[in-house]
């Protein structure tokens, strides 16, 4: 038996870049920025491992000349110099040490040789593990090279040197690589998924002497003269850039923009974007988008990719570093994605994607890579959804059936007839209780379409059965109307619980008194409870807790609505918002939820008449809110700030409160309500506005959730336009609770604002549904959702949470595989498997 000397390992890593350069016919590619750039790391280890100095001068000696050589000569060169090694270290004629490897043929070269040395690729941190060949990637699997990226499909097949530190690159020295480290890269793999925030389509440029007023357009030019002009005896200056393009002249104004003056050279061709406009009948452009061009395919001729920067990194720079990245890099990321759901769904390869949404050869090429990324971030948000579901469904829930009779009898009890949208969301609550598996359901319906009855009467459905309730809201206002509204419905005349059955839990319950209700939930004798935050402390347990519900679901943490859950034993689960919620959203980031919608109005509620008035009308406004009060109604006045602001231009609650109390209202009685105000004072002063010690209730936001004032008939909006379409809509739900015609104005900061898209359109609907699908579309999702499905949303890098359409494919493909394989254990899902744990590393499995 012949034993073999274990090689250093720097000369291991050596051999494994020259066996690469070999099978990439002595490109030299073995290494981006050439072979010659390991050296700078190379010399070190050598030199730690004990290498003689004559051996390492060899080795840099010839890689430092390897890049004139032709690939013939370069071939030479690499053989004779671990000829050279070989004669110092007889070990490196040895075959390379492999672990359940199977052999590989020889590959011979240009000359027929088949003598270069035996080596794999591998990052320069990580030696230890080999590069496959595109070709060999099906033959054989490594062990897994993992790294995180919470919108990639990276997996063990992924090449290893994707999770090199971005130094291996040329010209990216330690600096440059924190300044990107900033911008959330740090390795090979991180490129490839740092998209362009936008592109510049140079190969749709319009000659100066073509532009037409009006024109929104991009104009490649040079720079003919640059002028600086002060106006207004010095407090401004505008720069006056001419640039020409051989077909005309067209001058450019920055306002206020002096270091530019320092910028602009004569000569230098720039890309200038922005609107056409007419100044002394001459086409001018004022406050472009600008960015200096170099005459060079990768720059102009094409659509250029516009990346987002920081300190230190320009636009040029950063394009450069990604071309050699993505040009090497993305053909050889392995696409976990199945190629029967890729033809299904109409999708490019990850690589040609990847390729493309960085230097796309034309829009449709980028929009299909676009529309393939997208669907990847979409599609593994639905397959961890639909696991969710799946596992909340695999567990037993306690079934609780209850006969028509005894429904009839309590719907007969109700002072009101349910609506159709009730009816259909009883029906609901009452086939999930009755099922054997626990209640995962979001009741979602306008501010006063009657949520809270059918939650009370779930938890009477289940309290009948001899089990326990808990309700937690966000607020103790909120919390205290819910206990009303459940003693009224279940308790007394016609209910079927004695009062104090039914208790209520906030923070400020005295002591005496949580102690009796503590002792009562876990004796059994307290069948609901209703309450805060103090619902959860540690100290609460139930004897038999089956039905939880959580009112405004997404004012909660993922925390605290499990630690409630983890009070029973699988219990039924009701959330319940106020919120319309858009159907994309339902889809996505609630869809591991059993959704009922309750979008009909209770008979007698009327339209909330909506008016925008312009900050010159605010009179206007005040003489309303007087009619109101004289006809014994009571009015809401709410602010976006508690304070003025230096920074923003808004009028604030506290400021205004002084000025409406002792000039504008001074017969009148105020109340003044905001969030810097202790939890007792803001109970105390919502509680007394509704029992109407006072007229008017000047507040902030903190009554958009928040006791019911049946007698409040108008409400003013202040800085209307600072607020976006969900929160006015809920803001709006405070009036009109009662019988009377209610109406809310909304006043904007300016005047230009009353113009604004948000605000007409609450003058023109009260759907919910239909303004939460608007303010999508301007605001993003982070209205709907709490910090935990917001963070998800945010994540996304290239889809968009409006694309109904893509959603739907997406999902529709993910329940198809979800049917087929739900735990992605067959083999050819093995590398989806992977990728699919890796979006939701790290990530609480309660999305509701």
């Amino acid at each position: 038996m012949i034993k073999l000397t274990i090689m250093q390992p720097s000369l291991e890593k050596l051999r494994k870049f020259f066996r690469l350069e070999h099978e990439n016919k002595y490109e030299n590619t073995a290494i981006i920025g050439g072979l010659a750039r390991m050296l700078d790391y190379w010399e070190g280890e050598a030199r730690a491992d004990g290498v003689t100095e004559d051996v390492i001068q060899a080795v840099v000696s010839r890689l430092r000349a390897y890049e004139k050589l032709s690939p013939t000569g370069r071939a030479d060169s690499l053989k004779g110099l671990w000829k050279r090694i070989g004669e110092t270290y007889p070990e490196a004629g040895q075959k390379p040490r492999t672990q359940n490897q199977p052999p590989r043929p020889a590959r011979s070269d240009a000359d027929g040789e088949t003598n270069a040395p035996e080596v794999n690729q591998a990052p320069p941190q990580n030696q230890n593990q080999q590069r496959q060949h595109p070709q060999q990637q099906q033959k054989q699997k490594q062990a897994p090279q993992r790294f995180e990226s919470a919108t990639s499909a990276k997996h063990s097949q992924t090449p290893a040197a994707l999770g090199a530190q971005l130094t291996v690159l040329q010209g990216v020295g330690p600096k440059s690589a924190e300044s990107l480290e900033r911008l959330g890269m740090k390795t090979l793999g991180d490129m490839l998924y740092y998209f362009p925030r936008r592109y510049e389509d140079y190969t749709l440029l319009k000659p100066i002497q073509s532009l037409m007023y009006g024109d929104v357009v991009t104009v490649l030019g040079t720079i003919q003269s640059v002028h600086n002009r002060p106006v207004r005896g010095g407090k401004m200056n505008i720069i006056e850039v001419v640039i020409a393009d051989g077909t005309g002249s067209m001058r450019v104004t920055f306002f206020n923009q002096p270091w530019l003056l320092n910028r602009f050279k004569v000569g230098d061709a720039i890309s200038v974007s922005g609107k056409i406009d007419q100044y002394l009948g001459r086409i001018v452009m004022n406050s472009p988008d600008w960015e200096s061009v170099e005459m060079e395919n990768l720059h102009t001729n094409r659509i250029v990719p516009i990346y987002p920067l920081t300190e230190r990194i320009t636009q040029k720079w950063l394009r450069n570093q990604m071309k050699q990245v993505v040009a090497f890099w993305a053909p050889a990321v392995v696409d976990a994605l199945p190629d029967t759901i890729k033809r299904e769904a109409g999708l490019v390869s990850l690589g040609e994607a990847l390729t493309q949404a960085h230097f796309p050869d034309s829009q449709e090429k980028k929009d299909r890579a676009r529309q393939r990324l997208a669907f990847d971030e979409i599609f593994y948000l639905q397959m961890g959804v639909l696991r969710q579901k799946r596992d909340w469904q695999n567990v037993d829930g306690k079934r609780f059936a209850v006969s028509d009779g005894w429904l009839d009898a309590r719907l007969l009890a109700l002072p009101f007839t349910l609506t159709s949208a009730q009816q259909s969301a009883l029906t609901d609550i009452r086939g999930d209780l009755d099922s054997g598996k626990p209640m995962n359901r979001l009741v979602q319906g306008d501010v006063g379409s009657g949520k809270t009855v059918i939650a009370a009467l779930g938890a009477s459905m289940v309290v009948s059965n001899g089990a326990q309730a808990a309700i937690m809201a966000p607020t103790s206002i909120l919390a205290e109307q819910h206990y009303r509204n459940f003693t009224s419905l279940l308790a007394g005349e016609n209910g079927f619980l004695q009062s104090d059955e039914i208790r209520l839990l906030v923070g400020n319950t005295s002591g005496s008194e949580k102690e009796a209700i503590r002792a009562g939930l876990a004796d059994g004798s307290i069948k609901i409870v209703i309450g805060t935050h103090a619902v959860i402390e540690p100290d609460v347990q139930f004897k038999e807790l089956q039905f939880v519900v959580i009112d405004e679901q997404h004012r909660f943490g993922v925390e605290q609505r499990a630690e409630l859950r983890s009070k029973g034993t699988n219990p039924h689960l009701l959330v319940m918002t106020a919120t319309p919620i858009p159907r994309s959203l339902a889809l996505t980031m609630f869809g591991d939820l059993d959704i009922s919608v309750m979008n009909v109005m209770p008979v007698g509620r009327q339209p909330i008449a909506t008016h925008v008035l312009r900050p010159q009308e605010r009179e206007r406004a005040y003489t309303m809110i007087r009619a109101q009060v004289r006809q014994g109604n009571q009015a809401f006045i709410v602010y976006p700030l508690i304070d003025e602001s230096e920074k923003i231009n808004v009028r604030a609650a506290v400021d205004d409160f002084e000025t409406l109390s002792k000039q504008v209202f001074p017969d009148l009685k105020l109340a003044l309500l905001h969030g810097r105000m202790k939890p007792a004072e803001k109970d105390e002063a919502m509680l007394k506005f509704r029992d109407r010690e006072f007229d008017i209730l000047v507040s902030t936001t903190v009554i958009e959730v928040g006791v019911d004032v049946p007698n409040s008939t108008l409400m003013l909006i202040e800085g209307a336009d600072r607020f976006g379409l969900a929160q006015l809509h809920q803001l709006r739900g405070r009036v009109g609770r009662g019988s009377v015609a209610s109406t809310c104005l909304l006043i904007p900061t300016h005047e230009d604002a009353a113009e604004n898209d948000r605000l007409q359109a609450m003058s023109t609907t009260n759907d919910g549904f239909e303004l939460a699908d608007l303010d999508l579309k301007l605001r993003g999702p982070g209205e709907f959702l709490g910090t935990r499905q917001a963070g998800f949303a945010s994540s996304l890098k290239m889809a968009s949470i409006t694309d109904v359409a893509l959603i739907e494919k997406a999902r529709e493909q993910a329940k198809s595989l979800f049917e087929r394989d739900p735990e992605l254990s067959q083999p050819e899902h093995s590398l989806l498997a992977e990728a699919f744990e890796r979006f939701w590393k790290g990530t609480s499995s309660d999305l509701s």
